[in-house]
């Protein structure tokens, strides 16, 4: 189950959240509310995996939520005005649904929502004592879709720079080489061990490996620069900071 939190300053557009969550069986609602502070503490004490979130309230902006928790929830916007879409999407926002909602719009997001928490779950470890039997040491290396039907092209981990994604596309970025896939960036960021690839930007991921420079809100690969995408920034730098013992 996926559970939901609305937050709206106007308390019949959560009711009519709450009841459209109430008719999909994969959703449960952990709470509805017109105040964007208290939906923050369900989302900072774990109680939430999916905020359906309006954008102007007069306490605390939409916007201003996902710059405090965006990233440790999944956030559907829900708005009147659509010249809010764009900022949005610079907060890797799964969807954004304009007032009046009309309940297949809302499905349609849910339904996206669903298959990015899938993708993202975490993949439990193989028992100990399996671990010991088999002593299978773990794969250095990704199958990537080619440009027909049947191909893939095995891509080993320590060749990868980082790779850069648009939409359902991927680019990949080896020494002296670009592959060009099928796939999105959030299902392959799922795919890739961490450490040592990095998401640092809704459209980056990164090898740390190869990494030659951190400067403020920017990494270089190279001579490649690539921006820190604000949701990811403060986790980042925490990791370099640790790593340097800061």
């Amino acid at each position: 189950m996926i559970r939901c939190i609305a937050v709206d300053d106007e308390a019949y557009a959560t009711n009519i959240i709450a009841d459209y969550i109430s008719k999909v069986p994969f959703l449960e609602l952990a709470g509805k509310t017109t105040s964007p502070i208290e939906a923050i503490n369900w989302v900072q004490d774990g109680k939430a995996d999916l905020a359906f979130l309006d954008i102007q309230m007069p306490e605390l902006t939409g916007i201003q939520f996902l710059k405090i928790c965006g990233s440790k929830c999944k956030v559907i916007l829900t708005t009147a005005y659509p010249e809010f879409a764009l900022e949005g999407y610079e907060h890797d926002v799964v969807d954004y649904l304009l007032k009046p909602i009309p309940f297949d719009r809302f499905l349609k997001a849910v339904t996206k929502a669903k298959s990015i928490l899938q993708q993202e779950s975490v993949v439990m470890p193989a028992a100990p004592e399996l671990i010991v039997q088999t002593g299978a040491p773990a794969p250095d290396y990704i199958f990537v879709k080619g440009e027909s039907k049947n191909k893939f092209l095995k891509v080993a981990y320590n060749d990868i720079l980082y790779v850069e994604g648009l939409k359902n596309y991927i680019s990949m970025y080896l020494p002296g080489q670009r592959l060009v896939t099928y796939q999105s960036l959030t299902e392959l960021n799922g795919q890739l061990p961490q450490p040592p690839f990095y998401r640092v930007h809704r459209s980056y991921i990164i090898s740390i490996d190869k990494v030659s420079m951190v400067d403020g809100n920017t990494v270089y690969i190279g001579d490649k620069a690539i921006p820190i995408g604000e949701t990811y920034r403060e986790s980042f730098l925490n990791m370099i900071r640790e790593k340097n013992n800061v």
